[in-house]
């Protein structure tokens, strides 16, 4: 089983068209396809979104019955399915069930006129499952048969190349054995962990990666020992654990957060006072510092390099899925030192929703595995 990467991510909302056309106008996806019962996808309606490697479904259900319709009622709209790319879709359930994951759906073929897809599903962490995707011939084709594509609108302006990672928070004491699952399940490997305590809250993150190192989750813990901060809230409005950001990497940070912050992509605001001694923390940036504050781009820097990161407020109701754009510049982790200033920015989105969690000072401790 060789997990090369993740195929595509799906939401599951309340109306599709909706949300593609926020994700569309403000974040820059286009339209490249749709499905419904007219194309054998009983009881939904389904859109396929692009932009750069990044291909993204938007999934309503139809009926009462469908697993989207639940899902949303449940946790509101959100990432319900994480496709990884594979060789061989039917050999790698048959792994992943051997090796303790729940079978969700059994291989399935989709055949085009140039191109075959086969698929199957495995429960992941949560209401969350991991789809499986085999690609032949016309990697263009998303799911013959399914997924008319339609063509592209222009070039379109690719702010945001791929995924990065996913964060994903689960209740308290069930850290360690989602970290053993995917361990022992998927073969993954833990490649860090971190203790951050802030204004009186604390959390448990581990950092798991496939071994193709294209697939990355930061799974996230609240330490109930400490008082309850923004996990234990997303945790509440989510009911259980699921994706709280979508980590999108840019090869050019300032530019993507400029062109979506004038499409209405609103972010998390950061103090002015966090630039006065950024130099200093993280060394010379290659970028102009009022730019940066003006936009309220984060910058970190570990062994390999320096970090450039900005979250956006969620745009749901509930207050819980958000995104994170990100560039690296030679750096492979995900900005401990910009813990406190994204907790306290978080922080002040909470307060503004109706929560008054607090704002204080923080501590990240982290160590490479």
């Amino acid at each position: 089983m060789d997990i090369q990467g993740i195929d595509h991510i799906e939401l599951y909302v309340g109306d599709a068209r909706q949300a593609a056309f926020y994700f569309g106008t403000a974040v820059g996806f286009q339209l490249r396809g749709q499905g419904g019962p007219e194309t054998g996808l009983d009881g939904q309606r389904s859109l396929l979104l692009t932009q750069g490697d990044i291909r993204m479904v938007l999934t309503t259900g139809l009926t009462a019955e469908h697993p989207a319709t639940e899902y949303v009622r449940r946790h509101g709209d959100g990432i319900a399915v994480v496709a990884l790319e594979v060789d061989d879709a039917a050999g790698a359930y048959a792994e992943l069930v051997a090796r303790g994951a729940t079978g969700v759906s059994a291989p399935r073929t989709w055949t085009g006129a140039d191109a075959e897809v086969v698929t199957a599903e495995v429960g992941g962490f949560g209401d969350v499952l991991h789809r499986l995707v085999e690609r032949r011939g016309d990697r263009a084709e998303f799911l013959p048969g399914a997924i008319e594509l339609a063509p592209a609108a222009g070039a379109g302006q690719k702010l945001l190349r791929d995924v990065d990672h996913l964060a994903v928070c689960v209740p308290p004491g069930q850290l360690a054995t989602t970290v053993a699952h995917y361990e022992r399940v998927f073969g993954f490997r833990e490649i860090f962990t971190e203790h951050i305590e802030v204004a009186g809250q604390a959390m448990n993150s581990t950092v798991v990666q496939s071994a193709s190192e294209r697939v990355t989750l930061v799974l996230l813990e609240p330490d109930t020992s400490r008082r309850p901060g923004q996990i234990d809230a997303f945790l509440t409005q989510h009911h259980g654990a699921g994706v709280q950001h979508l980590g999108l990497r840019t090869d050019d940070i300032v530019t993507a957060v400029g062109a979506l912050a004038e499409r209405g992509v609103r972010f998390a605001g950061t103090p002015a006072t966090y630039y006065d001694d950024l130099e200093r923390r993280v060394g010379t940036v290659d970028a102009p510092l009022d730019r940066l504050c003006e936009l309220g781009i984060l910058v970190d820097r570990d062994h390999g390099g320096q970090l450039l990161q900005i979250f956006t407020e969620s745009m749901h109701v509930r207050r819980t899925l958000f995104l994170e754009l990100i560039e690296r510049r030679g750096a492979r982790t995900f900005g401990s030192g910009n813990i406190k200033a994204l907790y306290e920015a978080k922080e002040r989105e909470l307060a503004a929703a109706g929560a008054t969690p607090g704002v204080g000072a923080g501590t990240a401790r982290g160590v490479r595995a």
